[in-house]
């Protein structure tokens, strides 16, 4: 897979750096770059109010969550997630919101995932999306999507992947035998 370049038409100018929080249309399109493409019209899209608050922009109809990018965080990032993670990334949030940092955060989650208070799925999809926008057209551009897919508690032994990259776009798995046990598939950007 490659990276791909997207343009986004807007009906309304935005600047991103004159607002923090663009418009509901905007963060909906940009938020399911990281659904696949057949899947993006259905799903849920959760962004950001005028006053930062966190909310369901779209409710969809099939069992994506998409994240829109958050202005407060450097950089332009959406993610798409099965529904079933969704009390996993619900804590991560509440957790970041409460100052906490993030090795903080994954040992307060692997403590109550093994403990029964939060449930973890047993497999499930996350894709998340990187770009540039353009200040100018608020296009999207030099977008990258990477796959993040969750088997809890799984180990390079009992998949058979690695614990690291073996090459450029080869899976591998991260944070094996945790709770946040992932395979990684990044695909090589282009040059």
């Amino acid at each position: 897979m490659q990276s791909w370049f997207v343009i986004i038409p807007l009906s309304v100018t935005l600047s991103l750096a004159a607002q923090n929080y663009p418009p509901k249309d905007w963060q909906i399109k940009t938020a399911v770059l990281a659904a696949p493409e057949h899947e993006r019209e259905n799903a849920t899209v959760m962004g950001y109010t005028s006053d930062g608050e966190l909310t369901i922009l779209r409710a969809g109809s099939n069992d994506l969550i998409c994240l829109a990018d958050d202005p407060a965080r450097k950089g332009f990032s959406v993610a798409c997630y099965h529904e079933s993670l969704e009390p996993f990334m619900a804590r991560g949030r509440v957790l970041r919101a409460e100052g906490k940092r993030n090795k903080e955060i994954f040992q307060i989650r692997e403590d109550e995932v093994k403990a029964g208070k939060l449930e973890m799925p047993d497999r499930a999809l996350l894709g998340v999306t990187t770009g540039q926008v353009n200040e100018s057209t608020q296009e999207i551009e030099k977008v990258f999507t990477r796959w993040v897919f969750y088997i809890p508690f799984a180990t390079a032994e009992m998949t058979g992947l690695p614990p690291a990259p073996a090459g450029p776009g080869a899976p591998w798995i991260m944070d094996a035998g945790t709770h946040r046990a992932h395979i990684m598939i990044t695909p090589p950007k282009n040059k």
